[in-house]
């Protein structure tokens, strides 16, 4: 409108009829056909240079043109389509046959009179060989996208849907068919998702641009995505709850094995620790038989070395008896027995009973001394084994625990025995009953 008002102040009727030729196109993209007609046949033609008619026959063909796709009837809209074909004629005429309008409107009337492969063979030609703007890419691509989509093939015509909606963004051109056609092949290819984003878009951009017939056409085929938009996220949300469900019952199922586990292992731990106990106590038995074993073997021999001493002194000692006897030497017989020193035989035995306890227990005296303050340790005189208090808890460390059979072995009154015992437990650091069961743990060799 400004236009025509600035020409008309100008005084130039031509850049009125261009004013109006501008109008009419953008009547035509708000859908405003009636309008549109009144408008271009107001126009006088001959008052327009060369380029503006081209503009003016072009913009003639896609009036009739969209009125045709929008009636979309067979009597009316061939009717149409001839008359957009008439307009396209006089425009080509006054284009250069290499030229961009010339191929694309060529092409788009060959395409809307059925002839697919020229029309295909002269947009193919602007898309690969010419340089083109953004809008004339977008219109192009959007164009040949028709002949793809007719022929069925299906992905090159989605591609190049593409192509076209991302020029119009470039181009910043609000009406367009490209979004909403992009729209539709996804949503019967199954994309609801992008087919509703690429809807939203197309009316976002009609509702912009006022485009009535656009927002007509995207109104019919919004609430069908939508609605499919909302069983699909209806459809997530159910398996959301499902699969939330399926994992709160694993993670129970797996709370209640875990629980079945550390009760098992519970078990196992104390069972370990039972065996580990009886494996323990079962080796402080091997010690004591090892060690038993090895007490039994040094002091059977022990004994039995001794015994057979003693047996041949008692044949010696019988053999000089009865000699004395036959040789009626009577008088020599009582110097004989008292040449018996039993004082010494009993200390020869307590020797060779030091001797044999310390070859087992080579550490005694030491463990021993260790459970008194220095000064109330046992003290051996020069070449002296064991002393009385020792040979006490030798026996004792030997299992011998009864004070009458150690009195009996030592030839001491029970009564010195026990003195003995309560002197010794009485300087330990060692409480008194636990003193003799610490005796029993000195390790034998």
């Amino acid at each position: 409108m400004k236009l025509q008002d600035l020409g008309h102040r100008l005084g130039d009727s031509a850049k009125v009829s261009y004013g109006k030729v501008k109008l009419g196109f953008i009547l035509l993209s708000s859908g405003m056909f009636k309008e549109t007609f009144e408008l271009l046949e107001s126009v006088n033609v001959k008052l327009l240079p060369d380029t503006a008619k081209t503009e003016y026959y072009f913009l003639n063909a896609r009036t009739f043109y969209d009125l045709a796709d929008y009636d979309n009837d067979k009597h009316y809209s061939r009717m149409y389509n001839n008359r957009a074909s008439s307009y396209i004629d006089s425009g080509l005429t006054l284009c250069k046959a290499d030229s961009y309008l010339y191929l694309y409107f060529d092409g788009l009337r060959m395409l809307k009179a059925g002839n697919m492969n020229e029309a295909a063979d002269n947009l193919n030609r602007l898309l690969n060989s010419y340089k083109l703007t953004d809008h004339e890419l977008a219109v192009t691509a959007s164009t040949l996208s028709d002949i793809y989509i007719q022929t069925q093939q299906i992905d090159k015509a989605i591609n190049l849907l593409i192509t076209a909606a991302m020029a119009d963004i470039r181009s910043s051109t609000k009406e367009t068919a490209a979004a909403i056609n992009l729209a539709q092949l996804l949503h019967k290819r199954g994309d609801v998702k992008n087919a509703y984003v690429y809807t939203r878009q197309a009316m976002d951009d009609a509702s912009y641009y006022g485009a009535r017939q656009r927002k007509m056409q995207v109104s019919t085929v919004l609430p069908i995505i939508a609605n499919e938009k909302i069983n699909y996220l209806e459809f997530q949300k159910n398996a959301l709850v499902f699969y939330g469900s399926l994992l709160t019952l694993l993670a129970l199922v797996i709370i209640i094995f875990a629980v079945i586990i550390y009760k098992q292992l519970k078990k196992l731990r104390i069972a370990d620790k039972k065996i580990m106990e009886a494996n323990h106590q079962q080796q402080i038995i091997i010690d004591k038989l090892n060690e038993a074993e090895t007490i039994k073997e040094e002091y059977i021999g022990y004994y039995f070395n001794l015994i057979a001493v003693y047996i041949n002194k008692l044949e010696k000692f019988k053999m000089s008896i009865e000699n004395k006897i036959l040789t009626k030497k009577f008088d020599e017989i009582r110097p004989l027995i008292n040449s018996i020193n039993l004082r010494k035989e009993r200390e020869e035995l307590f020797i060779i009973f030091d001797k044999v306890f310390l070859k087992i227990f080579p550490n005694f005296v030491d463990e021993f001394n260790s459970y008194f303050n220095r000064e109330d340790q046992v003290k051996l005189l020069p070449n002296q084994l064991l002393n009385t208090e020792l040979r006490i808890f030798a026996l004792v460390r030997l299992g011998i625990v009864d004070p009458e059979k150690i009195a009996g072995i030592l030839e001491y009154s029970l009564n010195t025995i026990y003195n003995y015992k309560t002197r010794i437990k009485n300087r330990s650091n060692i409480p008194n009953e636990e003193f003799e069961k610490v005796i029993m743990k000195i390790k034998a060799v």
